[in-house]
């Protein structure tokens, strides 16, 4: 799903208007219908609803849906927040409009009646602010959303739940919490980036009358995945293992040989060929015993069981024989590990999956990402992420992971709920699947080892990276379903692939093309 920014919505009403001629009444009377729509569905016989709105064209859209549902017959209170002279002249009209109806425009006053009030409603509609707001909430405005999250009312939002910034997610002092959001001709990513997401409640995307090409023709470069954007492509019945990719996975301490064996295991279960592990010797003999399908092999360890400085040879020999590697997961630090990950970044021709202490091993040396002979594919937390010297200051995590990948020249996947891809042009993807039923020790080596698997398939990295994180998430929400939140481990997580995967390969015409 495409998402716009405010200033390219903005853009776009602005010509519709004024270059096509196309009444912002009639933009406003169409968007307010599908509000009061959704509002409606949550009305009982008998029922009432209230409207919060503003003094910009989001509250006029919160009126005219007070007038849809008057028409209907349902008793509807208005409440302003602001001065009625400052009116934008649509909503003007719907004001009138509502006077016409016997309705009238309240001042917002808290008080305990208007509070009792609120929870004798079956609806609340939330048009106080837009896309617009880029400031945090005071005053009036907000302790109307306090109020508004305090009644046991549903609540429906106009555009984006007040409090949310549309283009970063972020939540300026304070937001709606609401059940439904009714945007209008696209989606913005303050829907899909947290913690602003977590407040829309349902999505509905509504045309309001904005010519379809002037919409289709919106150029973007932010994404939301969903179902109908992931694709595996099928497997022909001529191919065999090493038409899937052989993958190499450098990993593993002693104390820590649950995350390469989870990163191996999500891997053959993603499909890939062939997967090799390399592990400092001491915990060889671990490995050996908790994989059948992966090819645990053992290099030389240091005392305390991480690799030794001459294990680097035959690793990046290796890694050239391979279609991918994953480097990180359980491998823990030394300055011999540093060296190792700088070495391979600078020599290895093949794409590298850089994840856990991968990552760890380059804070320092942050520049090497520059350096790169081979495709990079990191997957941080924001942990490590502030640790290869990203910028989260602001909030805003979607403009940070854009930031970096571009100035680094590498694919970049900030780990969290909705989980953001980032390409070195600028693209971004946004994930939907994923909840805290993954909030677990071992996720991310899941999910790095799927990254690496559908690589090694020969995918494009784009599709591949983004094909994973979706389907490592949507594997946890099936988790989730038949265990709950608590209680979904890792290896659930990797349990669970198979069926998840059926579900996106049932779903594609398209057919891998063979490697020879």
């Amino acid at each position: 799903m495409k998402l716009t920014s405010s200033a390219q919505m903005r853009e776009m009403d602005r010509y519709v208007i004024e270059d096509l001629h196309i009444s912002g009444t009639f933009l406003m009377t169409n968007a307010a219908e599908h509000i009061a729509v959704a509002a409606l569905e949550h009305i009982s016989l008998g029922g009432c609803a209230a409207v919060f709105c503003g003094t910009g064209n989001n509250g006029g859209d919160g009126i005219g849906a007070a007038v849809w549902l008057m028409e209907k017959g349902v008793p509807v209170r208005v409440f302003l927040i602001g001065s009625e002279d400052k009116l934008t002249y649509d909503s003007k009209e719907m004001h009138r409009r509502l006077i016409a109806l016997g309705g009238s425009l309240e001042s917002f006053i808290a008080t305990d009646d208007l509070e009792c009030f609120l929870n004798s409603c079956d609806v609340i509609i939330d048009a106080i602010f837009g896309i617009g707001l880029n400031s945090k909430l005071s005053g009036d405005a907000l302790l109307a959303v306090g109020i508004i999250n305090a009644s046991r009312a549903r609540v429906v939002s106009a555009d984006i739940p007040s409090g949310v910034h549309a283009d970063t997610g972020a939540i300026l002092g304070d937001a709606v919490w609401a059940d439904i959001t009714v945007t209008f001709s696209l989606a913005k990513p303050g829907h899909f980036v947290e913690p602003g997401c977590i407040r829309r409640g349902e999505l509905r995307v509504r045309d309001i009358g904005i010519p379809r090409d002037i919409v289709d023709g919106a150029v973007s470069q932010v994404f939301a995945a969903l179902p109908e954007n992931i694709y595996l492509p099928r497997r022909r019945p001529d191919s065999h293992k090493g038409n899937y990719g052989r993958l190499l996975i450098v990993a593993g301490s002693v104390g820590y040989t649950g995350a390469p064996a989870l990163s191996a295991r999500a891997a053959s279960r993603m499909g890939a060929g062939l997967v090799y592990l390399g592990v400092p010797e001491p915990i060889y003999e671990i490995m050996a015993a908790k994989l059948d399908e992966e090819m645990p092999f053992p290099l030389p360890g240091d005392k305390h069981g991480r690799f030794a400085a001459n294990a680097a040879g035959e690793l990046l020999r290796r890694a050239g024989d391979c279609e991918v590697c994953l480097i990180g997961p359980g491998l823990g630090s030394s300055p011999e590990i540093t060296e190792l990950v700088l070495s391979a970044i600078r020599i290895v021709k093949t794409p590298i999956v850089l994840d856990a202490d991968g990552i760890n091993a380059i804070s320092k040396n942050v520049d090497i990402i520059d350096q790169a002979a081979c495709p990079l594919i990191l997957t941080p937390h924001p942990g490590e992420f502030l640790r290869l010297g990203g910028d989260l200051s602001s909030g805003n995590r979607l403009s940070a992971a854009r930031t970096f990948a571009m100035k680094h020249g590498c694919v970049l996947v900030l780990k969290g709920h909705s989980t953001i891809t980032a390409m070195p042009d600028g693209t971004s993807y946004v994930n939907t699947t994923g909840g805290p039923a993954m909030a677990k020790g071992g996720s991310g080596d899941v999910l790095a080892g799927m990254i690496a698997a559908l690589i090694g398939q020969m995918l494009p990295v784009k599709e591949a990276v983004t094909a994973a994180v979706y389907i490592h998430g949507l594997a946890g929400d099936m988790c989730a379903a038949e265990s709950g939140d608590y209680s979904v481990t890792a290896g659930d997580i990797v349990s669970m692939l198979p069926k998840a995967v059926k579900s996106i390969v049932r779903n594609s015409e398209s057919t891998f093309s063979l490697r020879t």
